[in-house]
């Protein structure tokens, strides 16, 4: 296994998802199903399970060692549970140099910055060790958390894509945002 990007945060660990950590994420999940579910499109039973978030993990490690994503989880320093993920996903080379940021946080950790802290994390490894000049996050325009740490963070709103994505079983607008490298 080649070595694993980790950043230390003040309340966090973060490193990369990988199949020795899918336990992890299956205890996030399971603990945060319903907690999450209103912003994720639908799961059934089976997303829930050992082999699931094993397959996922592997995914997720491919995808990593190929380039195309880093999945982050965030690792709390007191309780040694997944508390919060920080995706950057759909990675773009070229003339692009960009790719997607995706998150979501524990309800028993929400109200004390801590996502903001993990997604500032992430966008300095994003902009910093991978080079990228753009990062694309998108929100449901009732998911006032999400706008509001877009907006902490520096995203800039670029416009508004109806019925793009299916969330909860059901097709949803979302607003498009991004951020830019500050230093190009």
């Amino acid at each position: 296994m080649q070595p694993l990007p980790t950043i230390v945060t003040p309340q966090t660990i973060l490193t990369v998802l990988h199949p020795g950590n899918a336990d992890l994420l299956l205890a996030y999940q399971q603990e945060n199903r319903h907690h999450l579910a209103p912003w994720e499109p639908e799961r059934d039973s089976q997303f829930y399970t050992a082999d699931a978030c094993h397959a996922r993990a592997a995914s997720a490690w491919r995808a990593f060692l190929d380039g195309n994503a880093v999945n982050f989880i965030a690792i709390g320093r007191d309780s040694q549970k997944m508390v919060a993920g920080c995706n950057f996903t759909n990675i773009v080379r070229g003339p692009l140099q960009a790719c997607n940021l995706g998150y979501s946080i524990a309800k028993a950790c929400e109200g004390r910055g801590l996502m903001r802290e993990v997604a500032a994390a992430g966008i300095g490894y994003a902009f910093g060790e991978l080079g990228l000049h753009r990062i694309m996050a998108n929100h449901m325009p009732a998911n006032v958390k999400s706008e509001r740490l877009l907006r902490t963070l520096g995203f800039e709103r670029e416009g508004y894509a109806r019925a793009y994505l299916k969330i909860a079983g059901q097709w949803e607008d979302m607003v498009l945002n991004a951020l830019i490298h500050p230093q190009g």
